[in-house]
């Protein structure tokens, strides 16, 4: 007898429909599995035959085929052991046929029946709302995250028998339900203050106009002057996220198994070691998977030690930099991850980190600076908008100071800032300044007239890149926003320009 289950798999950050077929016919007994399955999925054939003996039913002494359709797609994990055992038992007359309609079904089996957690649970749940499914039943665990999509009854099991029971009713369950307002709440406390950070007045406003444009920023100064205290805090001032934002960053997490909770309220903060290889930070592999740019997504990404990082890797961040997506071409077909994250690095002048340090003596040599720092490319730098050269504060002082402003008041006025960009956006398709086109350049940037005059002399004066004299721009932009400024004066573009000519630090 034959049973179609239907299920579901991921394509890149995408659900498809997958069509489990299960037949049962007469023949000496064996449990063939077809449609591209991979190891997991053919060693489904143990964990579901000692599952459904376990919670007391018969499995089919018969020649069963199991096919994944479509069969040109190769279907990976443990997710198909749930659909595979509905089918078996439908197949064998368990399970009523007319209970399975308009219902998908995805989970791991454990051999004792038990169901276990599963990845990419939520873009599965998205594509089977899109193609009209009413149920889907699901692990326990992963019953809240599939219950974020709207109209979609979600029902969550910890054991396969509670399941068949469910579906010849002989036992009621009531769809999880989920209230966003309550549990879509930023959490800060563990992320760290500003207040916290003594001193660093220049760094705090270069990363408040980071945050209120998304920019990205370089920190440059020697060992233990703040850099990494302060970019672990950057995340506390930043917009908290939407939730269309909130549910496509779910979706990579949920895809890369590495969810915490059912939905992930904060912006990401990512921070790869700098033995990273190339496909863990861009992401890729045989059956291409996320990597650290795209589990950033609406986030940050933060490189300590910039210099210490291999030069390929570098140089694979300049395409997602620039458009916040990551692309993937494989024999099997083409994927698309995307990567809008802002970009947060920190490194040293030179090999010991104290070539600009007023209170240590640097020891490198000319050749040794050069060598190290050879890694950072002209088009990388380029990339970053805002440079900034981190002193440290001597330690006798750190008792003197007060502490500085709190990241909720920072927020604030960085939110006031998006604001005004939103509305200034509503009709196009960007959010920030830092994404503006050069058309939306030319409409949206007025400047004074001794603005425009300092920027054009500074241009000349320190040779500045096309692409530099944009990023000036942008940034002049951003600081004139949070001044609630409709033009940009001449103080907004030398506090720009200072921000851009900090990278001669590295030179």
């Amino acid at each position: 007898m034959l049973s179609i289950i239907k299920s579901g798999g991921t394509l890149g950050v995408d659900g498809y429909i997958i069509d489990v077929e299960v037949n049962i016919s007469q023949g000496l007994p064996q449990f063939i599995t077809v449609g591209l399955p991979d190891a997991s999925v053919k060693e489904s054939r143990e964990r579901v035959k000692s599952a459904i003996t376990n919670i007391g039913l018969s499995f089919p002494l018969r020649k069963i085929t199991v096919n994944l359709a479509p069969a040109d797609i190769v279907k990976q994990g443990t997710l198909y052991d749930l659909p595979i055992s509905i089918g078996i038992l439908a197949g064998s007359g368990v399970i009523k046929e007319e209970s399975l309609k308009d219902v998908a079904f995805i989970g791991e089996l454990a051999l004792n029946g038990n169901l276990r957690r599963v990845k990419g649970i939520l873009p599965i749940a998205l594509e089977l709302k899109n193609k009209g499914f009413k149920r889907f039943i699901v692990p326990e665990e992963n019953a809240k995250e599939a219950a974020l999509v709207k109209d979609l009854d979600v029902y969550g099991f910890k054991n396969l028998m509670d399941i068949v029971e469910f579906l010849n009713g002989e036992k009621q369950a009531e769809p999880v339900s989920i209230s966003l307002e309550d549990v879509f709440e930023p959490d800060y406390s563990l992320i760290g203050d500003f207040s916290e950070v003594k001193g660093q007045v220049y760094l705090k406003r270069a990363l408040q106009i980071a945050a209120a444009g998304f920019h990205n920023v370089l920190m440059i100064g020697s060992p233990g002057s703040g850099k990494t205290m302060i970019a672990r805090r950057f995340v506390g001032i930043l917009p908290p996220m939407t939730f269309e934002e909130a549910i496509e960053t779910t979706k990579i997490h949920s895809i890369a198994g590495v969810l915490k909770d059912y939905i992930v309220r904060e912006r990401p903060f990512r921070s790869p070691h700098h033995t990273v290889s190339d496909i863990a930070l861009i992401g890729g592999g045989s059956y291409p998977k996320p990597g650290e740019v795209s589990l950033a997504h609406n986030g940050v990404l933060f490189l300590d030690e910039l210099p210490e990082f291999k030069r390929t890797v570098l140089e694979v961040l300049r395409q997602p930099i620039e458009d916040k997506v990551v692309s993937i071409s494989r024999a099997s077909g083409r994927f698309e991850f995307p990567a809008k994250f802002q970009f947060i690095a920190a490194a040293n002048p030179c090999p010991c980190g104290y070539k600009n340090d007023p209170l240590k003596e640097c020891k490198c040599s000319p050749k040794e600076i050069k060598r190290y720092l050879s890694k950072l490319s002209g088009p990388l730098l380029d990339r970053i908008d805002i440079s900034v050269n981190v002193l440290p504060v001597k330690p006798e002082d750190l008792s003197k100071m007060e502490d500085g402003e709190s990241s909720k008041s920072i927020r604030e006025k960085v939110l006031t800032a998006v604001e005004i960009q939103r509305e200034r956006f509503k009709d196009y398709p960007i959010n920030f300044n830092s994404e503006m086109t050069p058309a939306l350049m030319k409409k949206f940037i007025q400047l004074e007239p001794k603005a425009e005059q300092t920027l054009n002399l500074s241009v000349k004066k320190f040779n500045l890149t096309a692409r530099s004299y944009h990023r000036i721009l942008k940034v002049a932009r951003t600081t004139a926003d949070l001044s609630s400024s409709k033009k940009i004066k001449t103080q907004h573009i030398i506090e720009a320009i200072n921000f851009k000519l900090n990278e001669d630090l590295l030179n």
